[in-house]
């Protein structure tokens, strides 16, 4: 059996692809800053029958993400999917007069180089297993620029760029990675951007292995 590995976990999108993984046999490993709430989360899988343990670690400690990641693994068995979908904090939503540096160098770490780090750690596996999927889960900064959402704006361009990158270096080894944009607000009511809906489109985008980039709502534009 092998795991998705969901970091920055939490109850709406983040269960929602946990559920829709797990019932495809999947284990899962939860990730966030609180253990209490990964606990509660994997509680709930498992009262569904899915294998599931939390892993606290913040995504700007690279040395406890790692670590869970790497903990999950031996738990869990081998990572064969990666979500990286962490929630921006308030401070780097500003405007980008307002944004700071220090708040620059932050996003950085949160949305930069906390997903290099998550997939650093797990890419030896991937590498072992012969396939697998990194999904990157970003907001519509990502593919342009907002000034209101400075901070975020910012490392969300950055932590495309290197997605597309391993995108392009990673195909050749069975490894895909594909970045879904959400364009709108999460469990707001339209169905599109319901958290059981973009589940499913995470799931088709691990099994289908096209594109990069996927954004929600563009077939209808």
């Amino acid at each position: 059996m092998t795991t998705v590995a969901i970091v920055g976990a939490g109850a709406g999108l983040g269960q929602a692809a946990a559920r829709r993984f797990g019932r495809e046999g999947f284990s899962v490993a939860l990730i966030s800053r609180t253990q209490a709430n990964v606990d509660r989360l994997a509680a709930e899988l498992a009262e569904e029958g899915i294998a599931a343990r939390g892993c606290a670690a913040d995504v700007q400690d690279r040395v406890a993400l790692a670590a869970a990641l790497e903990k999950a693994a031996a738990e869990l068995g081998a990572i064969e999917v990666l979500q990286y979908s962490p929630v921006p904090r308030k401070d780097f939503l500003r405007g980008v007069l307002e944004t700071t540096v220090d708040e620059l160098a932050a996003a950085a770490e949160f949305s930069i180089l906390g997903a290099a780090t998550a997939v650093t750690t797990v890419l030896p596996g991937l590498r072992e297993l012969g396939r697998g999927t990194v999904l990157l889960v970003n907001g519509s900064s990502a593919a342009a620029p907002n000034g209101n959402v400075a901070g975020t704006s910012t490392a969300f361009a950055g932590e495309s760029a290197y997605g597309r990158m391993l995108h392009d270096a990673l195909a050749p080894e069975g490894i895909h990675v594909g970045q879904l944009i959400i364009p709108g607000a999460i469990g707001g009511g339209d169905p599109l951007y319901a958290p059981d809906a973009l589940a499913e489109r995470l799931w088709t985008i691990h099994t289908e292995r096209g594109r990069f980039r996927t954004t929600v709502g563009e077939e209808a534009a």
